[in-house]
């Protein structure tokens, strides 16, 4: 018989499963963000008794082991309270003429549409370690962006 007719199973031909990716480097956390890791875990572990199809299980399994290693290897940093832009900081600033606040927060408190960046991003590497009055490169600009206030 060819090759070509023969079908063992399914399961041969789906795409494999794999764990959710870990951002590399440090698990820098706020103390809100602290209590958003604790309040996932707690949300999925409690919800997972409930759960009793096999491929739904298998999912939240996989989210809980994510956020139960982010839990596991978050780092509380508390904000500068020198003037110098870092992780936790509020900054405001004025990013090519226009008026913008953002925290510096960890990965997974980062919201951008409500001004929350991981401290990873472009433009939060961009300010760190910056002070009001700074004028900043951004974007192959030349002073694209001025820390107004770092709180």
């Amino acid at each position: 018989m060819s090759v070509a007719f023969r079908r063992e199973s399914d399961e041969e031909h789906l795409e494999p499963k794999f764990e959710l990716p870990i951002p590399p480097g440090a698990n820098l956390v706020t103390a809100r963000g602290l209590e958003l890791l604790e309040a996932k875990v707690a949300e999925l572990e409690a919800a997972l008794p409930a759960i009793t199809e096999e491929e739904s299980r298998k999912k939240h399994l996989r989210d809980l082991r994510y956020w139960r290693t982010r839990l596991a290897t978050a780092e509380l940093k508390e904000a500068r309270g020198d003037g110098v832009v870092g992780f936790g900081s509020r900054v405001e600033l004025l990013l090519n003429g226009k008026r913008r606040v953002i925290e510096l927060v960890g990965h997974d408190e980062a919201d951008p549409a409500a001004g929350k960046l991981a401290f990873t991003a472009p433009l939060a590497r961009a300010v760190m370690g910056a002070e009001v009055g700074d004028l900043l490169d951004f974007g192959g600009k030349e002073g694209a962006v001025e820390v107004v206030g770092v709180g």
